[in-house]
């Protein structure tokens, strides 16, 4: 079973309405087999096996990290996608081999067993090395490539034993991987510093290898080798391709996988960004023509602009702070707009009576929803983390998220 995969079991973790919950049981029922979710320490929930794993209401936590773009393989999906019709036969005898040689049965399991199966050489009774020296010759190829087919196969499975499928192996060959952690700790130095050369870095590295580990302890690759180990090495640290700049922010990046907010109701999230706008506007005072900047609020739940403001030249904390007030009171809907486009009061049935008298505002709905928002997320402006603006939701008992650094929230 792949990393990616997550078996279902006591002790398997998910999440489930936005709740984290346990796997404590699987129980059989008439209608299938049932799931028994530990949801609080006194709160069980009994689920469908099915809803499990067809609704969107359930995401299953892995304990294992998936499938990496680093990884020396490709994965099952992309092997096969990529193979003709006659590599695919190719890839299925390859397998029926493996199989045969295995478990005595080119399909695997004795409920398929063929006419004859297992062969007499292939009884699983058999020792594993006297099936794998028959196989061998059956094919006439060698003993080790036999055992290197079964090592792919037990590693992918059926892709594993596609024709040209990549292997596990050593990108970086029969270089001593001495050198090679040398080289790298070289390349991570010149972070901070101007972009070194990739002649320079090498002979630093043979000069710290032979001051660490002595003179022709080891062995230092020839110099179109080096050349090889070094690209190969730009992928895990970029150092030569991209500008100085780009090369520290990707280093700056955390070694943990990035996480992701996921909104479980309206108002959990708020998302507030500015963008500068491909219009111009004219100031009816100095008959100028200004840059227009547009400051959006939108609910990431719904997705829902909450609030809007355009402002000219730039925008100050107090444009950021109106559109946050948009989000707790909407504005008036048009005189001209139809029923259908005015928004009810959040959790309210539009066939609700209202006194008149005590209500302020618009009785029929807004313009837009209301939305009392839990948390703001921003990046790191200065109207967005100013002390007016953070005033404001401290008031109001709002949480303030900054997003990650130099990421922006909204593009223009």
């Amino acid at each position: 079973m792949s990393g990616a995969a997550v078996r279902i079991e006591a002790g398997t973790r998910l999440v489930y309405d936005g709740d984290a919950a346990q796997v404590v049981e699987l129980e059989a029922a008439q209608s299938g087999m049932n799931v028994v979710l530990r949801v609080s320490p006194n709160h069980l929930v009994h689920v469908r096996l099915r809803e499990l794993l067809t609704s969107e209401r359930v995401r299953f936590v892995a304990s294992e990290p998936g499938p990496a773009s680093d990884d020396p393989w490709d994965t099952a999906s992309v092997v096969l996608a990529q193979l003709t019709e006659r590599e695919r036969r190719i890839m299925r005898e390859r397998a029926a081999h493996v199989r045969e040689v295995l478990t005595g049965f080119r399909s695997g399991s004795s409920l398929l067993a063929a006419a004859g199966e297992p062969r007499p050489q292939f009884n699983p009774q058999l020792p594993l090395m006297e099936r794998y020296h028959t196989k061998a010759q059956e094919l006439d190829m060698s003993v080790g490539a036999f055992r290197n087919w079964v090592a792919r196969f037990h590693r992918g499975g059926d892709a594993g034993l596609a024709p040209g499928s990549q292997r596990l192996r050593n990108p970086f060959g029969k270089v001593d991987a001495r050198w090679v952690d040398t080289a790298l700790e070289v390349m991570v130095e010149h972070t901070d510093m101007s972009r070194p050369s990739e002649t320079m870095v090498i002979k630093r590295t043979n000069a710290r290898v032979v001051a660490r580990y002595g003179v022709d302890v080891v062995r230092k690759p020839s110099r179109t080798t080096a050349f090889r180990v070094l690209h190969e090495l730009e992928q895990h640290h970029p150092t030569f391709r991209l500008s100085t700049k780009r090369n520290r922010d990707i280093a700056d990046r955390p070694d943990e996988a990035y996480g992701k907010l996921r909104p479980a109701r309206p108002g959990e999230y708020l998302l507030m960004d500015s963008t500068v706008l491909d219009v111009f506007a004219l100031d009816p005072v100095t008959l100028r023509w200004v840059r227009a900047e547009l400051t959006v609020a939108m609910d990431w739940y719904t997705r829902c602009v909450t609030g809007l403001r355009v402002t000219p030249v730039s925008t100050k904390s107090i444009d950021a702070a109106t559109v946050l007030y948009q989000s707790f009171r909407p504005r008036a809907p048009g005189e001209n707009w139809p029923e259908e486009a005015v928004w009810p009061d959040h959790g309210i049935p539009r066939s609700v009576l209202v006194d008149v008298d005590t209500a302020t505002g618009p009785v029929l709905g807004a313009a837009h929803p209301a939305i009392v928002p839990d948390t703001l997320v921003v990046d790191h402006g200065k109207i967005f983390v100013s002390e007016h603006l953070m005033s404001v939701c401290e008031r109001l008992g709002i949480s303030v998220q900054p997003a990650r650094l130099k990421t922006p929230l909204l593009t223009g």
